[in-house]
């Protein structure tokens, strides 16, 4: 696997233990559809969390939670929807960025709660 590739696993996985450190149910990882792959699926107080994970190594280039494109975001709306559609889910839904930054050994992570909102 290349190193990009699990440098994204790791952060993934470490986006999915805090989130479960912080009371949140997980309820799919990984979920596709169509062009778009959810990340994280987590559930909190009767709020549905949307969590992309962006993990970097450096922030020489910028911020990881900059690299959420705007037509990335229309593709993870288009696919929470079908994911809460196909459910039957009536809950009040988030988009939520995890922004992971590999300082040497240790990992810093942010959670940027309604990162972007879905019109």
């Amino acid at each position: 696997m290349a190193k990009h590739n699990e440098l994204g696993k790791k952060g993934e996985q470490l986006a999915v233990d805090f989130l479960i450190k912080n009371g949140y149910e997980i309820m799919a990882r990984n979920y596709r559809f169509d062009k778009a792959e959810v990340d994280i699926i987590a559930q909190i107080e009767g709020i549905l969390a949307i969590v992309e994970v962006k993990t970097r190594s450096t922030i020489d280039f910028g911020n990881p939670q900059d690299f959420v494109k705007p037509k990335q975001m229309q593709r993870l709306v288009k696919a929470v929807d079908e994911y809460v559609n196909v459910n039957g889910l009536d809950v009040e839904v988030r988009f939520d960025i995890i922004a992971i930054v590999k300082e040497g050994k240790k990992y810093t992570i942010e959670h940027l709660e309604n990162a972007f909102y879905h019109f």
